[in-house]
């Protein structure tokens, strides 16, 4: 009989929930078609679940129709896109990540004192494409990975924000060689790294070193779900996968296992991982052990608009 620990935290966070919520009462509230710039949340189950629910994902504004009602997602926008749906008149809805937002504030704060400002992240990332519009001339872009590649000048006042969804000791490697090329390199007001993205990080690293595989439940778009599976090879997992859903999993991965960790990430449904542990019984892992590093207790409140009776715009 084989064994799986159950990482605790997994699964959504509060800043999907309040996304995804965010979309579901713009259909109750006003009905579909309800537009969505970009994905609400990287995940391609709930992407699906809420198109066949009336939402229309559109990667650009101009595909949303004059007059209509967008929702900005998770991962945020730039100044430059609510300009464009302020110009074109378009109705919007901010699910934007409250932590995300509390980034963009940074962001333009220290652009505004005169800061350079070195973004780790990856730069295809919406997060941090959005991060970028708020002071395109003021922020450099820099692969956690690869720090040395920075193109900040050596300016005076220099300060570094990070992508929420990137894992912690590769932001503050990252930010240990940034730091030997520029000393002056300020830390910012407080840590960027979201509390969801730490304590699934966290709990994968407690159950990763007794782990002969681990699977994460995440889509291959969701950077805090490939953070994951990185997180949990460099903990000590013998192997580690990231699956879509449990029909993804490949039974030759169990060959030679006893104890499979599983977990998923901030934007996946419990469901999700319910089916994969289907799968894994139906494999013979049948003793399941859930191993719980925190409590998590925040939630965010429903965007205003859709907290009052007035019409959104």
């Amino acid at each position: 009989m084989g064994r799986v620990l159950l990482a605790a935290p997994r699964g959504y966070c509060a800043g999907v929930e309040r996304a995804i919520l965010s979309v579901e009462e713009a259909l109750r509230r006003f009905g579909p078609p309800i537009y969505v710039r970009k994905q609400i949340v990287h995940n391609t189950f709930v992407v699906a679940d809420l198109t066949r629910r009336g939402a229309v994902f559109v990667d650009e504004l101009d595909e949303v129709p004059d007059g209509a009602l967008v929702i900005f997602s998770a991962h945020g926008v730039s100044p430059a896109v609510r300009h464009e749906a302020g110009r074109r008149g378009l109705r919007t809805i901010d699910a934007t990540c409250p932590l995300v937002t509390k980034v963009h504030k940074e962001a333009a704060r220290l652009a505004g004192a005169g800061y350079e400002i070195v973004l780790i992240g990856h730069a295809e990332h919406e997060e941090v494409e959005g991060t970028v519009g708020e002071a395109p001339d003021r922020i450099h872009v820099v692969d956690p990975a690869r720090p040395h590649e920075v193109a900040a000048g050596g300016a005076a006042r220099m300060s570094w924000l990070s992508q929420t969804t990137l894992s912690v000791d590769e932001t503050m490697g990252a930010v240990a060689e940034l730091r030997e090329r520029f000393p002056q390199l300020a830390d910012p007001p407080s840590d960027d790294i979201c509390y969801a993205s730490q304590n699934r990080q966290e709990a994968i690293t407690r159950i990763a070193p007794q782990c002969d595989l681990v699977i994460v439940v995440g889509s291959s778009n969701s950077s805090n779900s490939q953070r994951l599976v990185e997180v949990a090879l460099h903990a000590g997992a013998r192997a580690a996968h990231l699956v879509d859903r449990a029909a993804d999993a490949d039974p030759r991965w169990l060959g030679g296992v006893e104890t499979v960790g599983v977990s998923s990430g901030a934007s996946v449904p419990e469901v999700l991982v319910d089916d994969l542990l289907d799968w894994l019984t139906g494999h013979g892992y049948t003793d399941v052990e859930s191993v719980t590093v925190a409590e998590e207790t925040l939630t965010f409140s429903l965007p205003l608009e859709l907290r009052s009776s007035r019409n959104p715009g």
